[in-house]
């Protein structure tokens, strides 16, 4: 199961990788953005909606947390929207809104004590938040 895991961020982020810098991350961390666009962009969606296993009428999410200490608070508004949150390690923050229609955003988390407060308002959104810390 580990080994899929990883294999399917591995796939997602060269998948979607197009050259976006890292952003300036904590002391001992590290945190790139993905945001593809067009047929990638829906190609991950897709991906993102079979992975999200709790089903709202509207909108889908889904939390999967391994280790201590991690928190995720999530907020949804619009239709048609997925949001995943990925942790693995102890002591991560994840605060995340979407607001709009169809939109997708993906976090993981790794390693320890990384944080992430972000929001994707529009339609048709897509990014990914890949984090590790030490």
């Amino acid at each position: 199961m580990k080994r899929l895991s990883a294999i399917t961020l591995a796939l997602l982020a060269g998948l979607a990788f197009q050259g976006q810098a890292a952003q300036p991350a904590h002391a001992g961390s590290f945190t790139v953005t993905v945001t593809p666009k067009g047929k990638k962009a829906e190609a991950i969606s897709k991906g993102m909606s079979r992975w999200s296993k709790i089903r709202e009428r509207i909108n889908r999410a889904r939390v999967n947390q391994n280790g201590s200490g991690n928190t995720a608070n999530l907020s949804q508004s619009g239709s048609g929207n997925n949001l995943g949150v990925y942790q693995r390690g102890t002591g991560h923050s994840a605060t995340a809104s979407q607001d709009g229609n169809n939109n997708t955003l993906g976090i993981f988390q790794f390693g320890k004590n990384t944080s992430t407060n972000t929001s994707q308002t529009g339609n048709g959104e897509t990014s990914f938040i890949f984090q590790g810390g030490w």
